[in-house]
């Protein structure tokens, strides 16, 4: 199984699947190596990249919200979800109101952004088809489940709201900066590895069945959990110090140069 992040990593910097990437993942899903994305997208934000790949078969799946919840692909059936509770996010909206920052929260479907607080970047960065529900934190149903929550902002905001995470807010939550003007609040042992996890035990394997592919903080966990992980060139130097190879960048066609190595 070859598992694949989208932005910065399988994505060139226009937000593009290249003609090079695309057809050397055609080949390898062809020859029966299971290609799967893994995103903190919902799967209809990402489903025009499922069907440049032609990963709408019977035993294609995708892996959405951070590791949250497995898909499968041609019906959109679920086959592992974990979400988290609204009062689980109210110590973040006490500290993003503390701090003026914008929150955005997610359940499984659509995207509410907090009225209560300071504006959200997040509608205009992101690129998909998603529904955007303006949401004072009050009126949010407290028997749904989210899959996370986001603080979106200019990066050097970013930085200091960041810098003002104390140890119990960040105990409570997987914290991980996926882009620079994004960061992702997750349950606490929430990762791609858990969506991973599930998946290859799906298919009878394990995680010395898995390739990844990878290059922010969000990626940490499945490209040092992989069999083969490789790190991008552009990526974090986290990410490239827990790989067990660098590829080139995301613009050079780097998935596929590396898989070619590989697969020969």
């Amino acid at each position: 199984m070859v598992a694949l992040d989208l932005d910065g990593t399988l994505l060139t910097s226009d937000k593009t699947i290249s003609t090079t990437n695309e057809k050397t993942l055609k080949d390898l899903h062809k020859n029966g190596v299971k290609v799967v994305l893994c995103t903190g997208r919902p799967i209809n934000a990402i489903w025009h990249f499922i069907e440049q790949l032609g990963l709408t078969e019977a035993t294609d799946y995708t892996i959405t919200f951070n590791g949250a919840l497995v898909v499968h692909n041609n019906d959109k059936a679920e086959l592992a979800k974990s979400g988290v509770s609204k009062r689980a996010f109210s110590p973040l909206h006490d500290f993003a109101k503390s701090e003026n920052a914008p929150l955005d929260i997610l359940d499984f479907e659509q995207v509410y952004s907090m009225t209560d607080l300071k504006p959200s970047m997040y509608k205009q960065q992101f690129k998909g088809n998603i529904n955007f529900v303006p949401t004072a934190f009050d009126q949010l149903n407290s028997n749904d489940l989210y899959s996370k929550a986001i603080v979106c902002d200019h990066p050097e905001l970013l930085d200091q709201f960041q810098s003002g995470i104390n140890s119990t807010l960040r105990s409570q939550y997987h914290i991980v900066r996926s882009q620079p003007q994004i960061m992702e609040f997750l349950a606490p042992k929430m990762d791609k590895v858990v969506g991973l996890k599930a998946l290859l035990q799906h298919f009878g394997w394990r995680f010395n069945n898995l390739m990844a592919f990878g290059d922010a903080e969000n990626d940490l966990g499945m490209i040092e959990k992989a069999e083969v992980g490789v790190a991008m060139e552009n990526g974090k130097d986290e990410v490239k110090a827990v790989s067990n190879a660098i590829t080139v960048g995301n613009d050079e066609d780097g998935v596929a140069k590396y898989i070619k190595h590989f697969f020969g």
